[in-house]
Parts: structure tokens; C-alpha cells; sequence
């Protein structure tokens, strides 16, 4: 029996229109979708005739393996990730476990991430040097986190912050506006966006002061812009360099 295939599939925020061509295909073309159960809910309907292999927010090394195994089988198996599966998604562990299934073969499918979809609701934030920091503490102890977020500050670059908030993590954002305040100035342009490319999309633009006490949960993107970032008309543009904008 020949052995199938893995793909690992960034679906963007998770609609059809907000997929790559090549991310719907690779679903089209798997019997097995793997995923966290709120990525699968998002495929459902577009893909009915799909069998699933859903896992809670923890079982991520779980999921790989059972999605290996039916690969191993001769199934093709899609492994599902919001945004880019190269992003805080499921690509690392996948490939890490690729040389134990040697007659699998396995692809990476790009997708959107909330960086670049948040940052377009909100203008063109990062449109120059940026960075993505993400304050989930689950697999990065925090000193490394507030050590990154100092250290993006010191170096002037913009900041897109991925897990801002979650029930479990409550007062994260501030913590981090707190540590980004001893280098940027409170009045510094930011942004957030909510429930990007879902029900209930919303951005807005405010300041680092003002940051501190905003809502946000796990399906929120926040911006920190560079000292050149400025609120254009409603939209956050930071500069590039260009003479116009001197």
C-alpha cells in the first residue's frame, strides 16, 4: 500500500476567501482534516465530505502524530493552522516528526497571517523593520518574553504582538505596555485588531498609554508602531523613508 501525504496548511483567518488557492486545494485533496476543533469549525462547511481529526488547544503533538499515522495508512491529511502554518502553527512540530515516517510525504502550504491581515484593516503599520512577539507564556517562559519586547523597543522596530490576552492570562497586554514604556513614549500610534476576516471584525487605532486598559483575548492582533508611525486620516502608516513623508 502507497503511503499518503501531510500537508500543513495555513488557512488565514479561517473563511474561504481569506485562503490561498494552493491552502483550498490541499484540503480538496485530502480524506483527513487535522486541526484544533475551532480551526476545524471554520472548515466545515466548505469541506463536509471530510473526516476530522479535531484536538483540544494542548494537543497539538497529539494531533501530528494521529495525522502521521493516518498518512502512514495511505490518506492524504491535511494539518490545519489559522493564519501561516510557519507562524506559531503546526509546521515545527510536523517536520520534526517527518524523518520517523520516511515514505510520507510532507508539504508546508503558506497562508496569511494575522500580522499581515490585521495590518491591512488597520493601513500599513509594517511597512517598514517589524516584529512578531507572541505573549503566550505556555512554551516561552515570560523573561524571554519581556526580554524581546525591551529589546524590539530599544531597536526602534514596529511590533505586531500575537496572544495578547486569555482567560487564563488576564492583564498580559498591560504587562507588556508596561515593559515597552521604559524606552517608547506612551503617546507612541497604535493599533488593534479583533476577529480578523471573521464575524465581528473590528480595528481601531489608539496609543500605548491608552493600550494598557483595552480588551483583548486570543483573536485580537496588537500593533506597536516605530517612532516614525503617525495616525493618517484613520489609517496607522509608518514611514519608510521616502521624501515625502519628511
Amino acid at each position: 500500500m502507497s503511503n499518503g501525504k501531510i500537508y500543513i496548511v495555513g488557512i488565514g483567518p479561517g473563511k474561504m476567501e481569506g485562503m490561498t488557492k494552493a491552502a483550498f486545494k490541499a484540503l480538496e485533496e485530502s480524506q483527513y482534516i487535522a486541526g484544533y476543533t475551532v480551526y476545524c469549525d471554520l472548515v466545515r462547511d466548505y469541506l463536509k465530505d471530510k473526516e476530522y481529526i479535531e484536538t483540544p488547544m494542548t494537543g497539538e503533538e497529539k494531533r501530528v502524530t494521529l495525522a502521521f499515522e493516518k498518512a502512514a495508512e495511505g490518506k492524504n491529511v491535511s494539518i490545519i493552522c489559522s493564519g501561516d502554518a510557519g507562524v506559531y502553527g503546526m509546521a515545527g512540530l510536523a517536520c520534526a516528526k517527518a524523518p520517523y515516517y520516511e515514505d510520507v510525504e510532507i508539504k508546508v502550504i503558506p497562508g496569511v497571517t494575522a500580522a499581515l491581515s490585521g495590518a491591512a484593516l488597520l493601513g500599513a503599520p509594517l511597512i517598514h523593520d517589524f516584529c512578531v512577539i507572541s505573549l503566550s507564556d505556555r512554551l516561552t517562559p515570560m523573561e524571554i518574553i519581556e526580554k524581546r519586547l525591551r529589546l524590539a523597543a530599544q531597536a526602534d522596530m514596529a511590533i505586531a504582538i500575537y496572544n495578547p490576552e486569555s482567560k487564563s492570562r488576564s492583564g498580559y497586554l498591560a504587562h507588556a505596555c508596561e515593559i515597552l514604556e521604559e524606552v517608547i513614549e506612551p503617546a507612541r500610534v497604535c493599533g488593534i485588531a479583533r476577529n480578523i476576516g471573521r464575524d465581528g471584525e473590528e480595528c481601531e487605532i489608539t496609543t500605548l498609554e491608552k493600550l494598557k486598559t483595552i480588551d483583548a483575548d486570543m483573536f485580537s492582533t496588537v500593533f506597536i508602531g516605530n517612532s516614525s508611525t503617525k495616525n493618517v486620516g484613520g489609517f496607522m502608516v509608518t514611514a519608510r523613508g521616502y521624501k515625502s513623508e519628511k
